[in-house]
């Protein structure tokens, strides 16, 4: 099988594996609990928090864990802008923002917030002077995606982060669930607040998430009945899951900088290859991830030629896996000027470690394959 699915879930390292299967059978304690047993496993906590400071180079604020990237995204959005309503009631986000980032701000605009949705461009890119020109004396919260999780447009993250170092009232959140492990991403320098991110998006386990909250900043929970997580996210930790995430963020951030230069050579030779196939058309430009292509068929459902390529023993997928299951055009694709047909046929291929120059060349000859097999039947697929 050839995963390229990368982007929804990557399988995690088998060293990520081995330390959470044996941290669930020795630290099974609660680490609320004040006994040996309870404090032997909040250490573990506490040293997982460690490691992601040192290894994203955050000597200020904290990082709070969390069950995914979803709720990182909406404790940190919704957290902030809540807890400071009383400086103003604007938000400012994107419209190619993933979901649990848009309906967090759809959300808030039914509880009065006022929320100011930036365009972005043909390559899926916001414009700085956008951002400036949005801002009001009421913003409290500018909320932007680092890499998007569908076309790969990178954001410009750290010059939206130096021009709001000017608009001390207003937060700064990113989303960069598909980012870490993967970019650089200087969180202090480039000033920003809070930032979210997934484990399982960078060879962790599934369920555990981490956001980071800058010195100063308070977050209203989502939820009641506990002081863990420094009172922002009560509940019970999840132990084995946090020490293997910490784990997965280690070996992700140890072989970026190898693993960026593969995934650009890769990305060149599937470009190459679907720009020989003049029925599919790339979506996006640069600046753009190097481990994320996205092509739509126009008049084509999606999810043929994602069962068509299964057939060929290769996992692709269509928009977020979140949203896979809607069957609307895509928001982003629409967001960027594509057609509803080229909106609604788009599918997403993002590589991993394991991917290699010879595994292209069988999703090359795949996607000719299956080209070659739905040309003919084109107008009764739509």
């Amino acid at each position: 099988m050839l995963y390229f699915d990368h982007c929804a879930s990557t399988p995690p390292y088998d060293d990520v594996v081995q330390t959470m299967m044996e941290v669930m059978k020795s630290q099974y304690a609660n680490p609320s609990s004040l006994h040996r047993a309870g404090t032997d496993a909040d250490k573990l906590i506490e040293r997982s928090r460690a490691l992601l400071a040192e290894r994203l180079q955050t000597k200020r604020g904290k990082w709070i864990f969390t069950s995914g990237g979803t709720e990182s995204n909406n404790l940190a959005i919704k957290g902030a802008a809540r807890q400071y309503a009383g400086r103003g009631k604007h938000l400012i986000t994107t419209q190619i923002e993933h979901a649990s980032v848009y309906e967090s701000f759809a959300q808030l605009e039914q509880e009065g917030f006022r929320v100011t949705y930036l365009p972005v461009s043909e390559s899926g890119h916001v414009r700085l002077e956008q951002v400036e020109e949005a801002l009001t004396e009421e913003t409290i919260l500018v909320s932007v995606m680092h890499i998007n999780n569908e076309i790969g447009s990178m954001q410009p993250i750290e010059a939206i982060g130096r021009l709001l170092k000017r608009y001390p009232k207003t937060l700064f959140h990113v989303d960069a669930v598909q980012s870490i492990g993967k970019q650089p991403i200087l969180i202090e320098d480039w000033g920003i607040d809070l930032l979210s991110g997934s484990a399982h998006k960078l060879r962790g386990p599934k369920g555990v998430g981490f956001l980071y909250v800058s010195d100063g900043i308070t977050l209203q929970p989502m939820l009641s009945g506990g002081s863990q997580e420094y009172g922002s996210r009560p509940g019970t930790q999840n132990v084995p899951g946090i020490v293997a995430s910490a784990k997965a963020l280690r070996m992700s951030l140890e072989s970026m900088e190898q693993r960026e230069k593969r995934m650009k050579l890769l990305k060149q030779k599937l470009i190459r290859l679907i720009g020989e196939l003049p029925e599919l058309k790339l979506n996006g430009g640069e600046p753009t991830a190097s481990h994320i292509v996205h092509f739509s068929y126009p008049g084509m459902k999606p999810e043929v030629i994602i069962h068509m390529l299964e057939q060929h023993d290769i996992m692709a997928s269509t928009k977020s896996a979140c949203s896979s299951k809607d069957d609307k055009p895509s928001r982003v694709l629409l967001a960027i000027g594509a057609s509803r047909e080229q909106a609604t046929g788009g599918v997403r291929i993002s590589f991993g470690d394991e991917h290699e120059e010879r595994d292209i060349d069988a999703l090359g000859k795949a996607l000719r394959a299956v080209v070659l097999q739905l040309k003919p039947l084109e107008r009764r697929l739509t």
